[in-house]
């Protein structure tokens, strides 16, 4: 189930079929208006409640549907799960709109668009070529946060996973956007992200060049307290040679290469799954 769901999402996210109202972000942030105002999300058992029903609710259904019709409403459903945790049409334009200001060569907007795609943190960068680099970065990291993470626990998890680390993603970006303060999210989002981001990250070992790429993978990630973005991001730029000549503009030379990097990193995750498969780990 996990590999036809996996290449379902996939598809349906590159083509777009999805409409934005039914996509992770738009179901979860409906949920979170409807019922939790942000006072009720500032007591640790409000935040452990709003993560928690979404992927309880979840947890059910897969147990009601399961064995009926050999299963197949299952696999629908998890192909359902995978496309709604997966399509993130918002990402892909503000990254289209990046793409096409630097082939422009307005900076200005380069800038600005970089900051939409991670507003998490504020760019410090001295020229073009590095904040080629930078967007590059937050390129490798966004193809984890929004795809690589949900895949392992959609595969290792199934759909209870997926949902629970996506919801928990959800309320760390509102909880930084709104300024609350909120308990418990970022410690369980760190914690979620522990291991995979290991996991993940190593893939680009893998991907790229790998006596680099694996020393760099060893000095963060065989440390306990490195948090997830410096792992996968690190590990990127060192498994991949960065241009520094070509054809493209300065400000998107090292963006394609480690967007380059990213997509082989997620065709050996699917080619992972299906040996997984085949051998009966992975159902």
């Amino acid at each position: 189930m996990a590999l036809f769901s996996l290449l379902m999402a996939i598809l349906v996210e590159r083509l777009k079929l999805l409409p934005s109202g039914w996509q992770f972000d738009s179901v979860i942030a409906r949920y979170q208006k409807l019922f939790w105002d942000n006072q009720s999300l500032k007591s640790e058992f409000g935040v452990a409640m709003a993560i928690v029903l979404p992927a309880l609710l979840v947890l059910l259904i897969s147990f009601l549907l399961d064995g009926i019709f050999y299963d197949l409403l299952s696999l629908l459903f998890w192909v359902l799960i995978s496309i709604i945790c997966f399509c993130h049409q918002s990402l892909r334009r503000v990254f289209k709109q990046y793409i096409q200001a630097a082939c422009r060569g307005d900076i200005q907007a380069c800038y600005r668009l970089a900051g939409e795609l991670d507003c998490t943190e504020h760019l410090h960068v001295v020229d073009e070529q590095d904040l080629g680099r930078k967007v590059g970065q937050i390129t490798a990291w966004i193809n984890y946060r929004y795809y690589g993470a949900v895949a392992l626990y959609l595969i290792f998890l199934e759909p209870v996973g997926a949902v629970l680390y996506c919801t928990v993603r959800f309320f760390s970006d509102y909880n930084n956007k709104n300024k609350l303060e909120m308990p418990l999210v970022d410690r369980l989002l760190m914690l979620l992200d522990w291991l995979p981001s290991r996991i993940f990250s190593f893939g680009y070992v893998l991907s790229g060049q790998f006596s680099t790429g694996l020393s760099a993978w060893r000095q963060y990630g065989l440390s306990g307290k490195t948090d997830a973005k410096t792992i996968v991001t690190y590990t990127a730029v060192a498994a991949e040679s960065l241009p520094e000549a070509g054809d493209a503009p300065l400000s998107i030379r090292s963006t394609l290469a480690l967007l380059a990097l990213s997509k082989r990193n997620f065709v050996l995750l699917l080619t992972m799954v299906s040996v997984l498969t085949i051998f009966g780990v992975v159902s």
